[in-house]
């Protein structure tokens, strides 16, 4: 961690930060925060039910990372449980003093309620389990408030825009994230980190027109020289400081973490990541669930290669249309004195082209060749699956701008129909 990185963290004053999600990516975050953070700074792990609760890691509060054979353990954690008796999205502090007998049927008095404001909340659950989740907590987010999202997918933040935070008055701050790393879960709280990869994280436009990437526009310097600045989004000397604190706290707690390479960018960069990684997983989650193979199993035969292209194209057809449909907005909503043929205007990005979409696939696929997928491991578990935020979603953005999707249908429909025939009922 670098020495600005540090000082920032040590101006952080009694902030909560909470996790939403335990499992491998929520575990292995909140081993990483726990690890970075003072101890003035509580780490709060969310779960669902006391039943879900009461497990001896969590008696003991404990995190353990593996990697290549080599464990470690942070402690220190508070546990904090949803109360089914509370509108108030309150939480009941875990108490590993009681059994899990006990710890099922206990009832809170108002006094083992935790109902202040959530400050930060990064949320690793699946995609379909998080708008229920936040509903749930909504009461204690606010306008002041910083969601970090981190899951598989797209669509999430504007489903959760339609269902929860409507007004954009009271909506919290929102960062997106994209994760490469890979990890599964030997046991409760026990992450094996199989795979080091990064985050690239970045800030969602704010409601009240605040630019939190104005560096990026210094002309005083050449490009490769400018860097975002936490002081773009905030600073003590700001009038409207407590209303970005918890933004700016939240980012550069981001920053610290060196061991997941966690890196600000630009959110135009970030939702190009972000799509990279939807094609990839809308073509090898959905196929594996179906099959019932490992990522390496696939693209051994044209048929696969076949589905593989007609993924990437469908995408790459929709994502083309997207970008030119927001430029062509933005363009509009210049004042009428601006000449237009003087603006520059990005093209679509070479990356989320069907030939380099198909060949990320094709590398992910080798790297994660031993791998079990997400959704193949959902389908297994007669779990619900994301295949709704996956080629679900890029069945949506056709729909919006006419760009037929038949194979992406196809795979939703599929996906579907795997998941409705018991796991036990096949031969």
């Amino acid at each position: 961690m670098s020495s600005l990185a540090s000082e920032e963290l040590n101006n952080i004053s009694g902030m909560r930060f909470y996790v939403l999600g335990l499992g491998p990516i929520g575990c292995l975050l909140a081993h990483n925060l726990r690890s970075v953070l003072p101890r003035t700074h509580p780490v709060t792990l969310i779960q669902k039910t006391a039943k879900q609760a009461w497990t001896p890691q969590n008696a003991a509060a404990k995190i353990t990372v593996e990697n290549q054979g080599i464990q470690q353990s942070t402690g220190g954690f508070d546990i904090e449980v949803f109360d089914k008796h509370s509108g108030s999205g309150g939480g009941v502090r875990f108490n590993p003093k009681l059994s899990r007998e006990e710890s099922a049927r206990f009832t809170p008095s108002d006094g083992d309620l935790r109902t202040e404001p959530i400050e930060a909340l990064f949320i690793t659950t699946k995609a379909h389990s998080t708008a229920p989740a936040l509903s749930h907590l909504a009461p204690r987010l606010t306008s002041r408030s910083t969601i970090v999202l981190l899951q598989n997918g797209m669509g999430l933040y504007e489903d959760l825009v339609q269902r929860i935070f409507r007004n954009p008055e009271s909506r919290p701050h929102f960062i997106l994230a994209s994760n490469t790393h890979g990890a599964w879960l030997k046991s409760a709280f026990h992450v094996v980190h199989a795979g080091i990869g990064d985050i690239t994280f970045g800030i969602v436009p704010d409601s009240r027109k605040r630019d939190f990437e104005i560096a990026m526009s210094d002309e005083s310097k050449p490009l490769y020289e400018r860097s975002l600045a936490l002081n773009d989004i905030t600073n003590p000397d700001d009038p409207s400081f407590d209303q970005y604190r918890s933004l700016r706290h939240t980012v550069a707690v981001l920053r610290s973490l060196d061991a997941l390479g966690c890196k600000w960018s630009p959110i135009a960069d970030v939702q190009l990541a972000m799509r990279k990684k939807l094609v990839v997983n809308a073509i090898v989650n959905p196929l594996t669930a179906i099959l019932g193979c490992r990522n390496g199993g696939l693209f051994k035969d044209e048929s696969s290669q076949n589905m593989m292209r007609s993924v990437c194209e469908e995408a790459a057809a929709a994502f083309r249309a997207q970008i030119e449909a927001d430029t062509q907005s933005w363009l509009d909503s210049l004042a009428p004195s601006v000449d237009q043929s003087q603006v520059p205007v990005g093209r679509v990005p070479k990356e989320l082209g069907a030939d380099a979409l198909e060949r990320e696939v094709l590398r992910v696929t080798q790297v994660t060749r031993g791998n079990m997928s997400s959704m193949l491991s959902d389908v297994r578990k007669n779990n619900p699956t994301e295949i709704d935020f996956l080629n679900g979603y890029l069945v949506r953005l056709g729909e919006q701008y006419n760009i037929p999707m038949p194979v992406n249908k196809a795979l939703v429909q599929l996906v579907k129909m795997r998941c409705s025939i018991p796991i036990d009922q096949t031969f």
